[in-house]
């Protein structure tokens, strides 16, 4: 049976109990008010603000250049459109690397300030002090393994992740670490089906799939690829369910015609 429920809030322990029931995870980035506001009306259950905003909004290469100040004026407007589901915010690079002390002044930051429910952070050992400095102040967190773009420069590209069997164990060892140290679920990107199988299996905490298979706790797309409105964007693993990118043009082309053919507004649409 479904534990969805349109008038209650999704929390971390929502999505853990959904685990132990076998029921899939539905997650979807987003980055805007009036999005956000049309995924709380759907059966979704937790919105990513993801980095990748660095991308889809701000034209971006990567995700290394956008900010704390930008990353908190997104999710904030998106927990304002979001009444049930669960809003999870990505620490942007810089800002948890490194510095354990920092890193949970700055997650302090976001949740003060954007009213989210958890933060979620790319790694695993190397930057085991800043989850148990973040872990300590409260904040839920959302651990993120396998492809993690904030490394691309390490990796050279976004190719599939932990093919050798040296790095399938170091991921897992990571996925088991970051459980134990208290997070609630797991990103694993793009990553062997059969890998993403024995660490889904492996953990008490969900696990959210992305290029990872279906046999992960739940999965997450970006919102505009999802909509067809990336258009250049065709990952293997990217399932695109409408085509919005058309359908806009199509309407603009239509307006601008009425208003250059004088037809807009009519007498109807006039004060």
């Amino acid at each position: 049976m479904s534990i969805y429920n349109e008038t209650i809030k999704v929390t971390v322990n929502t999505l853990k109990q959904m685990k132990q029931n076998g029921q899939k995870i539905a997650m979807v980035t987003c980055y805007d008010y009036s999005s956000a506001k049309i995924l709380d009306s759907t059966s979704i259950d937790a919105v990513l603000v993801g980095d990748s905003a660095a991308n889809v909004m701000a034209g971006y290469e990567t995700t290394l250049p956008i900010t704390l100040d930008e990353m908190i004026i997104y999710a904030a407007s998106v927990v304002r459109g979001c009444k049930r589901a669960m809003v999870v915010v990505d620490m942007p690079f810089g800002t948890y690397q490194g510095d354990a002390r920092e890193a949970s002044k700055n997650a302090v930051e976001i949740m003060k300030r954007t009213g989210a429910q958890a933060v979620k952070i790319e790694g695993g050992k190397e930057i085991e002090e800043s989850y148990k400095a973040i872990l300590a102040t409260g904040i839920p967190i959302m651990a993120h393994l396998g492809l993690t773009p904030q490394s691309i420069n390490k990796f050279g590209g976004y190719g599939l992740r932990a093919k050798e069997d040296a790095e399938a164990e170091i991921l897992l060892q990571n996925a088991l670490l970051a459980e134990k140290l208290g997070c609630f679920s797991v990103v694993l990107e793009k990553i062997p089906t059969q890998l993403a199988e024995k660490v889904t299996q492996s953990l008490q905490i969900p696990t959210i799939g992305i290029g990872a298979g279906n046999v992960c706790d739940g999965q997450v797309l970006v919102f505009q690829d999802v909509l067809g409105i990336n258009e250049g964007f065709k990952p293997k693993f990217l399932r695109k369910y409408s085509n919005i990118a058309e359908q806009i043009r199509t309407a603009i082309n239509n307006y601008s015609k009425d208003v250059k053919s004088g037809d807009f507004p009519n007498a109807q649409e006039q004060y």
